[in-house]
């Protein structure tokens, strides 16, 4: 336990995602579930799960170690909190045994090239989303501390340098907007943001600068697969014209995006759940259903 302990310390101090799941309440043999001989957990068992490693800890028995390693996976990707239900073995619609799986996932991330009248505006949204927000640009006149206060870090580099740099910090919920409409910058950030793990990847400009971007992209050898995960002209078809509407436009595709609906709608004209979890499920239907 003093291993398990010790990876959660190191993985909060270096803001790497990481969930824990404890049992909370071992019920006995509710509903005629009878548990299998030395299955009963202890109230306090941990399990511990980050990316790329083996699981820590157990909970006393392989199967339901398997089904609770299974709904860590999900929370690594979704950054949920909640309780599970599981019996004995890790049946999904059990009641035996209560665990308390809890998601410790850094603030997402979200780099802004461009350091252009629409870039405070997205600044001051996104980091009520919750978002560290990095704007970058090679221009130390434009990019200045003094002109977007609210950002959590302003740098002065190219977005390949910069993404060469701090791209692998970049994951599934994560953003990347350029707002640049020069060359010189947006070619090398998209990119470099396609090279990464980064789950949104929008660029601002006409339809007719969508074309033409999207062939020096090709001539910089990015493939047609590649393009299509580059959100472009960014945001959504709601009508933005001021840089705080548009602003609401681009950080309402990011949500849109991260939470898999492929067609918005308004709720009045949709169907179905209002809430869903990230990967589809209604919120509130166990993971592991």
């Amino acid at each position: 336990m003093s291993e398990l302990f010790a990876v959660l310390r190191d993985c909060l101090r270096a803001d790497e995602p990481v969930a824990l799941a404890t049992v909370i309440e071992v019920s006995g043999d509710a509903g005629g579930d009878a548990a299998p001989p030395g299955a009963v957990p202890s109230l306090g068992a941990k399990v511990l799960l980050r990316h790329g490693q083996g699981a820590l800890g157990t909970l006393g028995g392989p199967e339901l170690d398997r089904a609770v390693i299974d709904d860590l996976r999900d929370a690594l990707e979704s950054g949920v909190t909640a309780d599970r239900h599981y019996g004995w073995q890790g049946q999904a619609r059990g009641t035996s045994v209560t665990v308390f799986i809890e998601a410790f996932n850094p603030p997402p991330r979200m780099v802004i090239f461009g350091a252009v009248d629409f870039t405070k505006a997205l600044v001051r949204v996104a980091k009520v989303l919750g978002y560290r927000v990095t704007v970058c640009d090679a221009r130390p006149v434009f990019a200045t501390r003094a002109r977007f206060p609210d950002a959590d870090e302003v740098v002065v580099d190219w977005p390949d340098r910069y993404l060469a740099r701090a791209g692998a910090r970049l994951g599934p919920g994560d953003a990347v907007c350029v707002l640049t409409h020069d060359a010189k910058f947006d070619v090398p950030a998209i990119v470099g943001a396609l090279a990464t793990q980064v789950g949104y990847i929008g660029a601002m400009g006409s339809r007719r600068t969508k074309e033409d971007r999207a062939q020096r992209l090709r001539e910089a050898g990015v493939s047609e697969g590649e393009l299509a995960r580059l959100m472009a002209p960014i945001g959504l078809d709601i009508g933005a014209r001021t840089p705080e509407q548009t602003a609401v436009a681009i950080c309402a595709e990011i949500i849109a995006v991260r939470s898999g609906r492929a067609t918005v709608l308004p709720l009045r004209d949709a169907s179905g759940p209002i809430h869903r979890a990230p990967s589809g499920r209604p919120v509130g239907v166990p993971f592991g259903l």
